[in-house]
């Protein structure tokens, strides 16, 4: 798989900010439905996209692809997920779209040498945003639901999650040091930038909003597992008050990375390490009410994405 290319920000480098750009929400409000996240079932396996219903019934493996299918991300009716596929020829990395069953798979990046990576969709459906690298220039790019009317937007920093109000994003920018990152807000036209935390927080690059915008939830200590140091998640307000930790792991055995919301707003949904193993858990926006999902293994969830739920779909989830 290849990594996400590092963005460093240092001094002035901080006002390069996305300018005429509507992103994507990382958890769509509405009712909850499956959640999708990739995972390597084996060491000499590729990295397939799976869903989940969050009680842990009817774990399916949706794509079965000769090459690493990554980061998942629900459309806002639940019917569609993007998703990112990186192989060894061109075009190295692509995005590429499929129903919420893995059918119809369609490649959206021309066959070149590039790297098109990190999709989400726009809260209207209609459009994804993405990050494009072509070996020169790095940038934030959208496109239609066809591949076609791309237009660049601008260089700048990682992972645009649109607040709910459609009045500010959020992403997360790494500094040239190990293990630092922070979380940032600005408007969508650059303006107004807010720095949420410092640089020596680590953030996770997978980061959310809440659905009613009232908070965000982010794992700080996610960026390469210091040593000693374990990841936990938190929640801070738009403003950069209020920040609080909702998990309490101690000496870098145990970790908390986060997924996403549920889109009701009710549970957040995250990836729990515990000594090289790892589960699929969901708890509450304060932290009580801890629930498992796919239990402690050696199947590693990641890059988690609650979907809503199909509005035709009337089948009953089970609440845990």
């Amino acid at each position: 798989m290849k990594p996400r290319m590092p963005l460093i920000v240092a001094g002035a480098t901080l006002a390069c900010i996305l300018t005429g750009v509507t992103p994507a929400y990382a958890t769509f409000p509405g009712r909850n439905g499956l959640i999708a996240f990739q995972a390597q079932a084996t060491a000499d396996a590729h990295i397939e996209i799976y869903t989940v219903r969050q009680n842990g019934h009817d774990l399916r493996q949706i794509t079965h692809l000769d090459a690493d299918a990554i980061r998942p991300d629900w459309s806002p009716d639940g019917r569609q997920i993007i998703f990112e596929i990186d192989r060894s020829e061109a075009p190295f990395c692509g995005i590429a779209l499929m129903n919420a069953d893995g059918t119809d798979i369609v490649e959206l990046t021309p066959p070149q040498n590039l790297c098109e990576n990190d999709p989400s969709f726009t809260p209207d459906g209609a459009r994804i945003i993405f990050d494009r690298f072509d070996g020169v220039d790095e940038a934030f790019w959208t496109m239609d639901l066809t591949g076609n009317d791309r237009q660049r937007i601008g260089n700048c920093c990682a992972d645009p999650n649109v607040s709910p109000n459609s009045e500010k994003f959020s992403f997360v920018t790494e500094s040239d040091q190990p293990f630092q990152a922070a979380l940032f807000t600005s408007n969508l036209d650059g303006s107004n930038l807010l720095q949420l935390t410092p640089f020596s927080f680590g953030v996770a690059v997978k980061q959310d909003w809440a659905p009613d915008g009232r908070h965000l939830v982010f794992s700080k200590n996610g960026i390469g597992h210091p040593p000693g140091i374990s990841a936990n998640i938190a929640t801070i307000r738009p403003d950069g008050t209020h920040l609080r930790l909702i998990t309490h792991y101690e000496g870098g055995d145990v970790q908390a990375l986060v997924g996403s919301y549920s889109p009701d707003g009710r549970w957040i949904v995250f990836r729990l390490e515990d000594h090289g193993l790892s589960g699929l858990y969901k708890m509450r926006p304060d932290g009580s009410h801890m629930r498992v999902i796919l239990p402690l293994s050696n199947f590693k969830p990641r890059s988690i994405d609650w979907g809503a739920k199909p509005s035709e779909d009337e089948e009953s989830e089970a609440e845990e």
